[in-house]
């Protein structure tokens, strides 16, 4: 083999130090939160995060918004407050069940989205450690409309289980996370239609998984004016259920920083000695208070933390009414947490006796309506809107640059090829085609994609949410031949071309049409056809389908 050069590039001493190897974090890994420097990075880290929040849940682009067709079923009247049994019609035969509790006083409310934690009896739970028709009750006798609602599988809201969450599922970011996040969107709008409420007050305020809920949806939508997490932002646990870890949330984040894209609207962070947020008072309202700062309205977040465990009790929901009082309706006076009288909970229930609507959709069906309308938007999307799409899904931006990753260049003639092995670079070195290429007298780039080659170590996939927090080993090796491609370039300027055997063609397809500049890449007819079963076991990568799949590959690379 005629060899010009001979280049091993590595940023770190072994293969084996590659980061995403070494440092694999989980829900349990202390993290924690720097703002940056100046607004404007911020606004950009914002923007970013926006993105990969939204097509982590399966929201990129946002779903069509049906009519939402609400179902009242009961009305009760009550001292001071009305309780209404509302379903609303989220996705097309999709319903989600609420309790919307109103003031009887005349005139506009601020309105307050009340996403539960996984209780045993969801929305209706009320026991000392929380009681959500208590903190409801006491905020519509003061003058807030409140809509308690379902998380999924709970309650009302009983068309998918809970926790699902299979490899096809995630290929098409359909998890119970997305369609929570969704539902709190549909809630917003929701109660912005309502006559009595005023849509430029609208809050929201959970605990625990609810907490999660709370502060996702103010991560990504602005209309949600104040909000009080509780018992959820930590540096020490970032959420334990399946409806709070969508394959590729935190990526190089965490729940903190997360908590922080509030800024600069105001939130009460409350917090509890016996839980997850035991440290909040010295650790992590400090570092949320830096997004704050960059704005100038450090004041405008608060924590709080009470002795007890995890909850939302009573000094944690008059904690919340006094926040929301004062950030919403300033003029009116302060008030206590009185008793209230707790419904029958099957009189709470907007199904209870009843069928749900003869359109409604089973969760295999609603399956695949999801997966039908995802197609729709993906042909509906601009080519740089796709190959963006993909960058996120794939997490480009949070993996090693090329600089990280091994490499050998053969210098000669253009154009120049990158040649993609799907055992490693010394495996194509002695591949037909690379003698070949080499013979030819053509430059050709040989590289170590993300476990293959001298780059093979172990990893610790174990955890039960892995992929919230680490690139799928797929996504890793297309990520390293996009590298690879940025490398060539600038070694060898001019015309590219990708060439691939194996299982490797897959890393080379999406690596082309990700890839900023015109690439070649020629892809046979009908070559990458797979049903969902077929690429959850030759190429796995979250949300890969929900952003296009290899339809929108082959698109993008034929364009140039």
């Amino acid at each position: 083999m005629r060899l010009i050069s001979c280049i091993l590039l590595f940023a770190l001493a072994l293969a084996g130090a590659d980061r995403r190897n070494t440092s694999t974090p989980d829900t349990n890994t202390p993290c924690t939160f720097s703002a940056p420097g100046t607004l404007p990075k911020w606004e950009a880290r914002k923007a970013q995060l926006r993105s990969q929040i939204l097509a982590a849940a399966g929201l990129d682009p946002m779903p069509v918004k049906s009519p939402l067709n609400p179902i009242v079923t009961g009305r009760l009247e009550r001292d001071g407050y009305t309780i209404e049994k509302v379903a609303l019609e989220t996705l097309p035969g999709y319903w989600l069940g609420g309790n919307l509790y109103r003031p009887k006083a005349a005139g506009r409310h601020p309105a307050v989205l009340h996403p539960h934690g996984h209780w045993e009896y969801g929305r209706l739970e009320n026991q000392q450690l929380c009681s959500t028709p208590t903190l409801a009750i006491n905020l519509a006798r003061n003058g807030f409309v409140v809509f308690a609602y379902d998380m999924v599988g709970y309650n009302d809201t009983a068309q998918t289980p809970h926790d699902f969450s299979s490899p096809v599922h995630q290929l098409w970011s359909f998890t119970p996370l997305g369609l929570q996040l969704w539902n709190s969107v549909r809630v917003a709008d929701y109660l912005e239609s309502l006559p009595d409420v005023d849509p430029q007050k609208l809050a929201m305020t959970g605990a625990s998984g609810g907490g999660t809920q709370t502060f996702l949806l103010t991560a990504i939508d602005q209309r949600i004016r104040v909000s009080a997490p509780v018992n959820m932002i930590s540096g020490i646990m970032q959420g334990g259920c399946v409806c709070e870890n969508a394959p590729g949330l935190r990526i190089a984040t965490n729940n903190i920083e997360v908590g922080a894209m509030m800024a600069p609207r105001p939130m009460l962070a409350v917090a509890a000695t016996g839980d997850w947020t035991r440290n909040v008072p010295r650790v992590e309202y400090p570092a949320l208070k830096q997004a704050w700062a960059l704005y100038g309205k450090a004041d405008l977040v608060e924590t709080v933390q009470f002795e007890a465990p995890h909850n939302y009790n009573q000094d944690s929901r008059q904690a919340v009414y006094d926040f929301l009082r004062r950030q919403l309706l300033p003029d009116a006076p302060p008030f206590k947490e009185r008793g209230v009288r707790v419904e029958q909970l099957q009189d709470m229930l907007v199904f209870h006796g009843r069928a749900l609507p003869a359109h409604a959709r089973t969760f295999p069906q609603l399956f695949e309506d999801w997966k039908s309308a995802a197609r729709r938007q993906s042909l509906a999307l601009t080519a740089a809107q796709s190959r963006t799409l993909l960058r996120t899904t794939f997490a480009v931006a949070a993996q090693p640059s090329g600089a990280e990753i091994p490499t050998r260049f053969i210098d000669g003639a253009g154009p120049a090829v990158l040649y993609v092995h799907p055992e490693g670079m010394a495996a194509a070195a002695e591949s037909p085609a690379v003698k070949k290429l080499v013979a030819d007298g053509r430059a050709v780039l040989l590289v170590d994609a993300f476990q293959t080659g001298a780059a093979q170590a172990p990893r610790d996939r174990s955890h039960k949410h892995f992929l919230t927090f680490n690139p799928s080993d797929d996504a890793a090796r297309t990520s390293d031949v996009l590298a690879a491609i940025s490398i060539l370039s600038a070694r060898k300027p001019g015309a590219i071309e990708i060439q691939a055997e194996g299982k490797a063609r897959w890393w080379a397809l999406f690596a082309a049409a990700m890839a900023g500049q015109p690439v070649r890449f020629e892809a046979k007819p009908g070559e990458f056809d797979a049903s969902d079963e077929q690429l959850a076991s030759v190429f796995f990568v979250p949300g890969l389908q929900r952003a296009g799949g290899a339809s929108a590959a082959v698109r993008l690379i034929g364009a140039r």
